[in-house]
């Protein structure tokens, strides 16, 4: 009985081995692959011109390879959303776990996490057809397909992402330390600002930074509204073109194998390097605060 209970328990982690295994190796055959196709392109331009280069014009005779707007669009896009969906995130999530009540937080949970099963074009489609002509009409400009729109629609797909991990580490708190602080004379509010937050930082943190690494990924929704301009923006209602778009937008039209299509495989390198970077934080800040938590209990 002991013999078959052993072979079952290792059985079982020579599976789970496998299937991590299988999820590693998946992984470094995709940054392989980016690798062998991106690397070529540095042959013809050099790292400095490709990543601080100004000007993007693949089809240009001689062309131009330089991704630094694409770049610049990105973090831009990212932290504009990152300002409207990080606040907003949390502070639903805190509504919903320490506030709302059971038939509210029956209600709103659901239709905050179907917002997550939403299409990216559809959201999309929302910021052309709404919102688009909205900005375009309250704030005089020349077209409403631009960097705020883009964050605008980022923010509004980060915002389920931010607030469902958010919600899960706030009532994953201990309720031991709720009534000791209320015990010690707190309010509900104080207790949330002073126990709550600060015991669920590192939940709050990974969710944060996982709801980032989704915006500055996200292709569908910044090719429809970011209004697709190579170019360094010099305000938020201009139109720009972040890494993903552009890889959307001229992959099918680079000639296979050639530097066009070496040039977007780098800069799809550069992106999966971008997220790979966002996850790496997202698991310091995690294990971090979590140890200081550990700690302080």
């Amino acid at each position: 009985m002991e013999d078959r209970r052993q072979l079952k328990d290792t059985l079982i982690r020579y599976i789970f081995f496998l299937f991590a295994f299988v999820s590693i190796a998946i992984l470094c055959m995709i940054l392989f692959f980016l690798v062998r196709e991106g690397v070529p392109i540095f042959e013809k331009v050099s790292v400095k011109d490709f990543f601080l280069g100004k000007y993007w014009y693949p089809t240009s005779d001689p062309p131009d390879f330089g991704i630094f707007p694409l770049i610049i669009a990105s973090l831009l896009v990212t932290l504009c959303s990152a300002s409207v969906a990080i606040p907003l995130g949390i502070m639903t999530a805190i509504y919903l776990a320490e506030i709302a009540s059971t038939r509210v937080k029956e209600i709103a949970k659901p239709l905050v996490e179907l917002l997550a099963s939403l299409p990216s074009v559809v959201i999309g489609f929302f910021g052309m057809v709404i919102v688009a002509p909205f900005l375009q009409d309250a704030f005089d400009i020349p077209t409403g397909l631009n960097l705020f729109n883009a964050s605008l629609m980022l923010a509004f797909m980060s915002v389920p992402t931010i607030c469902t991990i958010s919600e899960d580490a706030i009532t994953s708190v201990p309720i031991e330390l709720k009534e000791a602080s209320l015990a010690l004379g707190a309010t509900h509010w104080e207790s949330i600002v002073r126990v709550v937050i600060p015991a669920s930082l590192s939940g709050l943190s990974t969710a944060v930074i996982l709801g980032m690494s989704r915006a500055i990924g996200e292709t569908m929704v910044v090719l429809m509204v970011a209004g697709g301009a190579a170019m360094l923006p010099s305000s938020i209602f201009d139109p720009v073109r972040p890494m993903p778009a552009s890889i959307a937008a001229e992959m099918g039209e680079a000639p296979f194998r050639g530097d066009h299509y070496y040039a977007l495989f780098a800069t799809g390198m550069v992106l999966f390097i971008f997220t790979l970077f966002f996850n790496f934080i997202a698991d310091y800040i995690s294990n971090k605060h979590r140890q200081v938590g550990a700690a302080t209990l």
